[in-house]
C-alpha cells in the first residue's frame, strides 16, 4: 500500500510538472505571437504608406513629367521588393524556429560556397565602390546544411556591403572575407570598414526586428530579421557565431566542423 501510494504521488508530481511546463510554454508562445504580430504590423506600416502615397500621386496625375513618373514607379517597386524580402525572411525564420525542416547535414566545400556568393553580389560591390578582399586557399570541406549556411554567409555579406557603402568614417570602403582552419574547425570572418556597433546593442542585434540605426537601416532596405536567421541556423547545429568591434569597423564570424 505504501509503495503504491508513493508511486501515485510520484506520478502526480510528474504530471503536475509537465502541466506547468505546458502552461509556461503556451504563455511564452502566446507572448511571442503577440510580439510578432506587433513587430510585423510596425514594419509593414511604412512601406504600405509609401506605396499608397506614390500610387495615389500617379492616379491623380500629380506629374506629367515622364522622369518623375518613372521615379514614382521605381519607389513603389523598391518598397514592394523590401516587403517581399521581409515576408520571405519571416517564413525562413519561422521554419527554423519551429524545427519544421530537418537539418540536412552534408559535406561540402565552404570556400566554393563563399566564392559563389561573392560573385553573385559583385554588381553591388562594384556599384558601391567597395574593395573586396577574399583570397581562398585550398578547398575547406565542412559538415553542415549547405543551404542554411549559404543563408548565414549571405546575411553577413549583405550587411557588410550595406554598412561599408554608407560608411562616413572609413577612409576606404573595404570588405575582408577570411576562412581559417584550426583545431578541427573552420572559422569564416566577414569584416567591413565603417562605424562600430554600440556596446549596448551588441547583445541585441540577433533579436528579431532589432535595428542598431533605424534611419540608416531603412535607407538600405534592412528588415532586422537577417541576423535572427543566422542565430537560428547556428544554434540548431550547435556551432559558434558572433560579432566583434574592430578598430576600423565590424567583424561577424561563424564556425563549422571540418569534414
Amino acid at each position: 500500500m505504501s509503495e503504491k501510494l508513493e508511486e501515485t504521488i510520484s506520478s502526480l508530481k510528474s504530471a503536475n510538472i509537465e502541466l506547468q511546463r505546458d502552461v509556461e510554454s503556451k504563455t511564452r508562445i502566446d507572448n511571442m505571437r503577440k510580439e510578432f504580430v506587433a513587430n510585423v504590423s510596425h514594419e509593414l506600416k511604412t512601406p504600405i504608406a509609401i506605396i499608397q502615397g506614390y500610387a495615389e500621386g500617379l492616379m491623380e496625375g500629380i506629374t506629367d513629367d515622364p522622369e518623375n513618373q518613372k521615379y514614382y514607379c521605381e519607389v513603389i517597386m523598391d518598397e514592394t521588393a523590401k516587403m517581399n524580402r521581409m515576408v520571405k525572411n519571416l517564413i525562413t525564420l519561422s521554419q527554423l524556429e519551429s524545427d519544421a525542416d530537418a537539418i540536412a547535414m552534408e559535406r561540402f566545400d565552404l570556400t566554393d560556397l563563399i566564392g559563389n556568393c561573392i560573385q553573385a553580389s559583385e554588381i553591388l560591390i562594384v556599384q558601391n565602390g567597395i574593395h573586396m578582399i577574399y583570397e581562398p586557399a585550398q578547398e575547406v570541406n565542412v559538415w553542415a546544411d549547405e543551404y542554411q549556411i549559404e543563408e548565414v554567409f549571405r546575411n553577413f555579406l549583405s550587411n557588410a556591403i550595406h554598412y561599408a557603402a554608407v560608411s562616413k568614417t572609413a577612409a576606404e570602403k573595404r570588405i575582408e572575407v577570411t576562412v581559417v582552419k584550426e583545431g578541427g574547425k573552420a572559422r569564416v570572418s566577414v569584416f567591413n570598414t565603417g562605424e562600430q556597433i554600440p556596446e549596448e546593442s551588441l547583445e541585441h542585434i540577433w533579436d528579431k526586428f532589432y535595428k542598431v540605426d533605424k534611419a540608416r537601416t531603412r535607407e538600405y532596405g534592412g528588415t532586422g530579421i537577417g541576423l535572427s536567421i543566422v542565430k537560428a541556423v547556428m544554434e540548431r547545429i550547435g556551432q559558434p557565431y558572433g560579432v566583434i568591434n574592430r578598430e576600423e569597423g565590424v567583424e561577424f564570424y561563424f564556425e563549422l566542423e571540418v569534414a
